[in-house]
């Protein structure tokens, strides 16, 4: 009830974007603006029910699981990929992208974000970025099992204009210390390896700092060192508050392979990327078939017509998460 009277307070609290403004964006349609093809695969243990392009992490061998305390009740090893948050990308303190491009009034001084040019000397860039809880399946009763899914209403769990740290790289430091053992060239090296698994397939857990071909997850603030573009800056940004939710015990994995706690969703403080896909929603929605990619994959081969000058510089994803779960 208290998060819902927030958010009530924060939607009333918002002012308009009119022309002339630096915050633009629009609401996400449900269904027109979501890629349904990112829900597959389906499998039950090891089982392909519906097939996929995409690739999907190992799941459970055996079909069967029991779950439930005190009464322990049998089900079927599930798994799909399951939509599980929003985030806005945006320049422009309080700009609700994914909201229909409102800022909210909050009274704040924070200054706007910036993005050097890429033939710049400084080609670095600083956005702001908020994180929504978005159980889609859950509202649309897709999957009826609603132990197998993300719950809740729609919420802005994270607001980063509220963390001083996400402009500071000496507070972050107290965050992600162990950003110290991969600031140097051979570590960076491997993120090419990353990079390319990435792109082919899933991205390399074990190179837990390195963001793909987006490049570094540290630090984990709103600084990019080495700027692109809008659309790489704002998928690393994405990716990098995935990192920082996991970091600080916010979210939940929804266990893989084999594991023992198939009953349970732990808290990993270490973002396991090979779990999750994005899509880009704003300004450009990107749907059908190959609209949803791998944590670290290039934007290379979709970027293109997703940045648009003045209007389309203010990004939304959708963050999808794989899902298996014990169903009765």
């Amino acid at each position: 009830m208290k998060r819902k009277m927030f958010f009530l307070m924060l939607i009333f609290s918002i002012t308009p974007s009119f022309a002339g403004t630096t915050c633009h964006g629009s609401f996400v349609n449900p269904i027109t603006d979501i890629c349904w093809s990112c829900l597959f695969p389906i499998t039950i243990g090891s089982s392909t029910i519906i097939g996929s392009d995409l690739s999907d992490t190992p799941n459970p061998s055996l079909p069967v699981c029991a779950c439930g305390s005190p009464v322990i009740h049998p089900g079927l090893t599930v798994g799909f990929w399951e939509p599980v948050a929003m985030t806005d990308v945006t320049r422009t303190p309080y700009c609700m992208v994914n909201l229909g491009g409102f800022q909210l009034s909050m009274g704040s001084s924070l200054g706007t974000g910036k993005a050097e040019s890429a033939n710049s000397d400084q080609n670095q860039s600083f956005y702001y970025v908020h994180w929504y809880k978005y159980p889609l399946l859950y509202w649309l009763k897709l999957i009826t099992d609603g132990m197998c899914l993300e719950s809740g209403d729609l919420d802005i769990a994270y607001l980063t204009e509220l963390d001083s740290s996400w402009g500071d790289d000496e507070e972050t430091f107290i965050l992600n210390p162990e950003a110290l053992l991969f600031g140097n060239p051979i570590a960076q090296a491997a993120c090419a390896a990353d990079s390319l698994a990435a792109s082919v397939k899933r991205p390399l857990d074990s190179l837990f700092w390195c963001a793909g071909s987006q490049g570094s997850m540290y630090p984990l603030n709103g600084h990019v060192q080495e700027h692109v573009g809008g659309v790489q800056a704002s998928t690393l940004l994405t990716e990098r508050m995935a990192y920082k939710m996991h970091r600080e015990l916010l979210i939940t994995d929804s266990v893989g392979e084999n594991s023992p706690a198939i009953c349970i969703n732990p808290r990993l403080p270490i973002m396991p990327k090979s779990r999750y896909r994005y899509q880009m929603v704003n300004p450009v929605p990107t749907t059908g078939s190959g609209g949803c990619h791998p944590f670290g994959a290039t934007t290379a081969t979709w970027g293109a017509g997703h940045e648009i000058p003045f209007t389309g510089e203010d990004f939304g994803f959708l963050v999808w998460r794989k899902r298996n779960c014990c169903a009765f």
